[in-house]
């Protein structure tokens, strides 16, 4: 039977926001990250990443590198003994230089297909699920998949609320200071359904 699942994004939500992560080295988790994972695991509820890569179309480092950082990610996580039940990423962007990724797609968020793939591999409820993510990109993604969308206020986040909300295609279902705030929220939501 599908089970509802938590999407995180990467950059600004699990780990540090430093622009493109060219090297292993720069990937750092954020805080509250581990232990708001490992939250999750223990509550049986599926974590997956979902998260754009367009760094190797554009050409700033190869594309075998997304793989190093994460499973450089899986080893940090690991070490908090906290895990994630998949990993999707977009490594496609149309303005970028490095064939075949310089295309349009459809799993570049807010696309859907990332989520549609996790839910087809992993036997996902979309409807009963989260996002979470620094961008609003992330919740427009939630809302066409279905889901609900929780909005972070770290990495790009507390800049786009504040100077950008105006603009918005849509709104939160939440708004959380970092994701130990939002795996919070969430668990107490699908407690009260």
């Amino acid at each position: 039977m599908a089970k509802p699942a938590v999407f995180l994004d990467r950059d600004g939500t699990v780990t540090r926001e430093v622009g493109y992560v060219n090297h292993v080295d720069r990937l750092e988790l954020l805080p509250h990250s581990a232990a708001a994972i490992r939250r999750l695991n223990e509550a049986g509820v599926p974590v997956v990443l979902a998260t754009n890569q367009a760094g190797a179309a554009r050409g700033y480092f190869p594309f075998e590198l997304i793989a190093k950082v994460h499973q450089r990610l899986n080893e940090l996580l690991a070490a908090e003994g906290a895990h994630l039940d998949g990993i999707y990423f977009c490594p496609h962007v149309a303005e970028g230089k490095i064939a075949p990724y310089n295309v349009e797609c459809e799993c570049r968020k807010p696309k859907t297909k990332m989520l549609e793939d996790a839910a087809r591999d992993l036997d996902l409820d979309l409807a009963a699920s989260f996002t979470v993510g620094d961008k609003i990109t992330d919740v427009v993604l939630a809302h066409r998949a279905g889901a609900r969308g929780v909005f972070v206020l770290t990495g790009y986040g507390r800049g786009d609320l504040e100077y950008q909300s105006d603009q918005w295609p849509t709104r939160p279902d939440h708004i959380a200071e970092h994701l130990g705030d939002a795996v919070e929220w969430i668990l107490k939501e699908m407690n009260r359904e």
